[in-house]
């Protein structure tokens, strides 16, 4: 070994020995001064202490603060002046480690350079009004270096906690902070102007984490693990807190904060950042009451989330709260369905309108650029908020194009289905959320319907190639540019509605529905659907009804429609009718007819009436007016109004009528045998009657030799009572070409006929050319007349015979 080598290894070995001697006089200087040295270090800690620190025993422990000394102080308390009214101590530990100075130690000026503590509790106290047990700290004054004796205040360099309770309780605020710090460790260093900065790290349990203790604890029983660098300026009293990662749970966030001590109630800023965290772990970090709510909401996919709390240690309640979060091709769950491919930029703010206070009342959701697909139907809202959590209101502009028939799974099956066609969707809307659900919207815009076919399931009615256009405008609904195709049928409509969306949800049997219904041609028979009574659609006996389905069936239930009808030609069965106007009012008592006008049958034809439904029977009445119809043509369109025996066939002329009549239809738009009643007053012109059998079969015997199959009259009028099945003819005068009779009595469509007859056998070609009327009415019934009573045969045929009674009375 050199020679140099071994100089140094003496001379090392020479100090190492130096300073165990050294060690071993404080040891035994600190055994024999324990008494004043544990006074000079009660003193030394109390020094900047508005109350007391008391301290039970104290011991060395030499290496453990090496190169220093470290002294364990047991029984630990640190009081403030007014412990015995609230009874909190700020300190409590059984056992203190503290590392001084050695030569400090030697010359009796005790320097602290590391405290740690393990086992012990820190209970940081404020009460109601107030006032803080942490007043035991003395504020130094800005001049204040030294302390009145000249020695320096303690400067505590480390610091380390183990298994330490440590609870912020103020009273006044509402707050309590709880943390079980398992590993807190702290270096800190004091720069020249006055002030430190601490690097610190942590590991501990959050017991509770609450701003507001009527609400509730963020991050509960949640670990928190991470570093922290903190700086203290004294000058403006203000605590920094650099960002840096700490570990909630099994999530990172990036957490900084700014803390102003300067005034008497501290204020805070605290940034808390998520860069990739779970809809569930951040929801779990929040207080109960928040948790359960925005656990009804989910997303599939970690999020990016950032936010901000501002507010102080005060009374003032909850801190000011703003949040923002980024959505990426996420999966949204919302209450009552599923969003794919979701987007959006979302934040709350707690502190909406300035001045009003930070509260759920003054708090508003904002959302941009929300895009997403519900049940396979892509849509867009360009902003939408959500204002006032207690009674929250949203608003925003919801827009979508799809095809229609993707509509089907959301409105159910029991109103509406659509096979094909698209939808265009541009609405601003504006509804409250009852448990989490828009309720009642008002919506303004437009809703565009092109090339759809549907199916309106209650009245099993299907419409072919069809196209509308809504256009919500405050609360009333214009529906513009509807054409509607059925079979051969084609309408165009255009219609209003005046405060739709208030009658919508409130009354909507008071909703009217104004329709301008045009058509070039309608084909009623493809509309039999409306005479029979509404059908609901299949459903399960588990599946519920959606509740947008339930509204739409009960509008389309309840709601009433006034239609102004114009039609170039309508059918129905063998009918034909040209320029056809009426107005037509639906409602839930059936539908009524007012101002009906059509040309038919070279003539034309007034009508008003009404349709009440009952399940698959229809019951009417109307009034009518004829003017000029072809009588064989009117008789045949409407199959004979359900006569046998007279028919289009038997007629001839042109008819005048007014009917009153009442009766059944059936929900197919057949007659109900035997239902009609009511009064038909008529009046034939240039009329004739044509191989009717009746007439031929009373003419075989008193008019052998005359023709019977084709008898013409001038004008022929009458009035009939119908009663079901039977018709009374009230007395009518007949004068034909080749025949006159009067007659009067009951028709039966079944059995009861009973119609008397009276003929003259006189030949009214004989009074042709009088021109007089008396006298050719005098001459009518000269002669032989036949006095004839038509009855019911054996056979069911009516049966002509002579009327004998009436023959005895002559």
């Amino acid at each position: 070994m050199p020679r140099w080598s071994k100089i140094i290894l003496k001379i090392f070995a020479v100090l190492i020995v130096l300073i165990l001697l050294l060690y071993v006089a404080v040891a035994l200087y600190v055994n024999a001064n324990k008494k004043s040295l544990l006074t000079s270090i009660t003193k030394q800690l109390n020094k900047n202490l508005n109350g007391t620190m008391s301290i039970g025993s104290m011991d060395p422990t030499f290496l453990k603060g090496f190169p220093g000394v470290s002294l364990t102080l047991k029984d630990v308390m640190l009081r403030d002046s007014l412990w015995h009214t609230h009874k909190h101590d700020l300190l409590n530990a059984k056992a203190l480690d503290i590392s001084v100075n050695l030569f400090g130690l030697l010359k009796g000026n005790v320097q602290i350079s590391k405290i740690s503590t393990s086992n012990s509790s820190i209970y940081l106290f404020t009460d109601t009004n107030g006032y803080s047990n942490t007043t035991v700290f003395k504020k130094k004054g800005p001049k204040e270096k030294t302390t009145a004796d000249g020695s320096s205040p303690a400067e505590i360099n480390k610091f380390v906690l183990n298994h330490v309770d440590f609870v912020v309780d103020n009273k006044r605020g509402n707050k309590l902070f709880h943390f079980v710090i398992d590993d807190l460790k702290g270096k800190i260093d004091y720069p020249f102007g006055g002030g430190w900065d601490a690097d610190i790290k942590l590991k501990a349990l959050a017991k509770s984490l609450a701003f507001n203790t009527l609400k509730g604890s963020f991050i509960k029983d949640r670990s928190l693990e991470g570093s922290f660098k903190v700086s203290y300026n004294e000058s403006n009293g203000i605590v920094d807190v650099a960002p840096n990662k700490l570990l909630i749970g099994e999530d990172t966030f990036i957490i900084g904060g700014r803390f102003d001590t300067s005034k008497e109630i501290t204020d805070f800023t605290i940034n808390i950042e998520a860069p990739n965290i779970l809809w569930r772990s951040a929801s779990a970090n929040l207080a109960a009451n928040i948790t359960e709510k925005l656990n009804m909401f989910n997303l599939d996919k970690p999020i990016y989330a950032k936010c901000t709390l501002k507010g102080n240690m005060g009374p003032g309640g909850d801190p000011e709260i703003n949040v923002e979060a980024l959505i990426k091709d996420n999966v949204l769950t919302v209450p009552g369905g599923v969003i794919d491919d979701c987007n959006f930029k979302g934040t709350f703010t707690n502190n909406h309108i300035k001045g009003q206070g930070f509260s759920d009342e003054n708090s508003v959701i904002k959302l941009y650029g929300f895009e997403g697909r519900y049940k396979e139907m892509p849509f867009s809202i360009d902003t939408a908020f959500i204002n006032n959590l207690v009674k929250p209101i949203a608003t925003g502009i919801f827009k979508s194009q799809f095809e229609i028939a993707k509509l089907n799974p959301v409105i159910g099956n029991e109103t509406l289905s659509f096979s094909r066609g698209t939808a265009n969707v541009n609405l601003a809307y504006k509804a409250d959320i009852v448990d989490f659900k828009l309720n009642k919207p008002l919506v303004s815009g437009s809703v565009t319907v092109n090339g759809a076919d549907i199916s309106y399931i209650p009245r099993k009615l299907n419409f072919k190639n069809t196209s509308v256009l809504l256009n919500f405008t405050n609360n009333d609904l214009f529906i513009k540019n509807i054409r509607l195709q059925s079979g051969k049928s084609v309408v165009f409509m255009d219609g209003v509605v005046r405060n739709f969306l208030n009658l919508y949800y409130t009354a909507p049997e008071k909703i009217l529905l104004t329709w301008k219904i045009r058509s070039p041609q309608v084909h009623l028979g493809e509309f039999l659907g409306f005479l029979g009574g509404r059908r609901s659609g299949a459903k399960g006996k588990n599946k519920k009804k959606s509740t947008f389905s339930d509204d739409l069936n009960e509008v389309f239930d309840k709601s009433n429609v006034n239609m102004h009808v114009t039609v170039d030609k309508l059918y129905y069965n063998k009918f034909l009718a040209t320029h056809a106007n009426a107005e037509l009012l639906l409602s839930e008592s059936g539908i009524s007819l007012k101002n009906g006008s059509v040309k038919h049958a070279g003539g034309s034809l007034k009508i008003n009436g009404h349709l009440s439904q009952k399940g698959n029977l229809n019951r009417f009445t109307m009034n009518t007016i004829l003017s000029n119809i072809d009588v064989r043509d009117f008789f045949y369109s409407f199959n004979n109004f359900g006569l046998t025996s007279l028919t289009s066939k038997n007629l001839k002329g042109y008819l005048f009528s007014k009917t009153n009549l009442s009766g059944g239809i059936t929900d197919q738009g057949n007659l109900v045998a035997n239902s009609i009643q009511g009064d038909l007053v008529f009046d034939l012109k240039k009329g004739a009657l044509l191989n009717f059998d009746p007439i031929i079969n009373v003419g075989k015997f008193a008019f052998p030799f005359r023709d019977l199959n084709n008898i013409t009259f001038d004008n022929l009028n009458g009035k009939f009572n119908i009663k079901g099945h039977k018709i009374t003819i009230s007395p009518m005068q007949i004068n034909s070409s080749l025949l006159n009779m009067d007659v009067a009595g009951v028709y039966s469509l079944s059995t009861g006929t009973n119609i008397l007859v009276d003929v003259p056998l006189r030949n009214p070609k004989k009074d042709a050319e009088i021109t007089d009327v008396d006298e050719k009415k005098s001459r009518r019934m000269k002669g032989i007349v036949l006095h004839l009573l038509a009855t019911d045969g054996e056979d069911g045929k009516i049966k002509i015979k002579l009327n004998r009674k009436r023959e005895q009375s002559k």
